[in-house]
């Protein structure tokens, strides 16, 4: 059984956000297919140790007070 904590998730945002390629290329995929992006990012948890299920992802980046995620995920709402 593999462990998924809201902590992976916040470790999880941390490491993306620590790659602007990444993170862009992210962003990018988002805007085109939200439910794509969240997958890529439950991969990249799993691909990193930091196992997240997509609901742990929604709720870590809806906690955030962080004005530019905001307006991230008021843009890819359809699957975040």
């Amino acid at each position: 059984m593999r462990p998924m904590t809201a902590a992976n998730a916040a470790a999880l945002y941390a490491r993306i956000s620590e790659d602007p390629d990444l993170t862009q290329s992210l962003f990018r995929q988002a805007l085109q297919d939200p439910t794509g992006a969240l997958r890529r990012i439950v991969e990249i948890g799993a691909e990193q140790g930091l196992f997240v299920t997509p609901e742990e992802v929604k709720d870590h980046i809806s906690s955030l007070d962080d004005s530019a995620t905001k307006q991230w995920l008021l843009k890819a709402r359809g699957g975040l």
